[in-house]
C-alpha cells in the first residue's frame, strides 16, 4: 500500500513538473510573441533552463524530476528505472504538458503559436540536431544522477544549464525541444502535427545513444 502511495505521488509530481516546464517555457515563447519580442531569444532559453532547474529541486526526491519521456526511457534502458513505471510516467508527463498548453491557449487566444516546435530548415537537419541535443542532455543527466535520482546540490544547476545552453544556440533552428511532450502538447492543441515525428523520434534515440555512451565511459563504476 505504501509503495502504491509513493508511486501515485511520483506520477503527480511528474505531471506538475511537466506542467511547469511547458507553462513557463512555451509561455515565454508566447509572451515574447505577443509583446513584440520583449522576452528575447536569450530570455526564452533562460526560462527553459531555470524552470527545469527549479523542478529538479522541487520534485527530484519524489519522482526524479524526469519531466521528459525521453529521460524516463533513457533511465529504463540504463537499468535504473522499472519498466512498469515507464508508461505511467509518460502518461503523467503528457497530461501535465497538455494541461499547460490548454491553459496557455485560453490565456492567449490571439497567439499565432503555442510555442510549438517546427524545423526552420529541413526535417532531417532538425532530426539530427534534436538527436544530438538530447544525447548531450541525457548524458549530463545520467552522469549526475544515481538510480534515476539527482545527486548533490549542483545536479539541478548542471542539468538546467545544459537545457538553457542548448536552447540558446539551437532554438532558432529546431526549437531545441529535446522532449516529446513539450512539442506534442502545443501541437495537439493547435491542431497541427506537422513534423512532430521529428520531436518524438530524435529525443528518444538521442537518450538511448547517451545511455550507451555513458556505459562506455563509466562502465559500472557509478552504479
Amino acid at each position: 500500500m505504501e509503495s502504491n502511495r509513493k508511486a501515485l505521488r511520483a506520477y503527480l509530481a511528474e505531471a506538475i513538473g511537466t506542467f511547469a516546464l511547458v507553462f513557463a517555457g512555451t509561455g515565454a515563447v508566447i509572451v515574447n510573441e505577443v509583446s513584440g519580442g520583449v522576452i528575447t531569444h536569450v530570455g526564452i532559453a533562460l526560462t527553459f533552463g531555470l524552470i527545469v532547474m527549479a523542478m529538479i529541486y522541487a520534485i527530484g526526491e519524489v519522482s526524479g524530476a524526469h519531466i521528459n519521456p525521453a529521460v524516463t526511457i533513457g533511465f529504463w534502458a540504463a537499468g535504473r528505472f522499472p519498466f512498469g513505471r515507464v508508461i505511467p510516467y509518460v502518461v503523467s508527463q503528457f497530461l501535465g504538458a497538455l494541461a499547460a498548453s490548454v491553459t496557455l491557449s485560453a490565456l492567449f487566444p490571439a497567439a499565432q503559436s503555442l510555442g510549438a516546435t517546427m524545423p526552420a530548415g529541413t526535417a532531417m537537419q532538425s532530426l539530427v540536431l534534436e538527436l544530438i541535443l538530447t544525447f548531450l542532455l541525457m548524458f549530463v543527466i545520467i552522469c549526475v544522477a544515481i538510480g534515476a535520482k539527482e545527486q548533490g546540490l549542483m545536479a539541478g544547476a548542471a542539468i538546467g544549464a545544459t537545457v538553457g545552453l542548448e536552447a540558446l544556440f539551437a532554438g532558432p533552428i529546431s526549437g531545441a525541444s529535446m522532449n516529446p511532450v513539450r512539442s506534442l502538447a502545443p501541437a495537439l492543441v493547435m491542431g497541427d502535427l506537422s513534423f512532430q515525428w521529428v520531436y518524438v523520434v530524435a529525443p528518444v534515440a538521442g537518450a538511448l545513444v547517451a545511455v550507451l555512451a555513458y556505459k562506455g565511459v563509466y562502465g559500472h563504476e557509478k552504479e
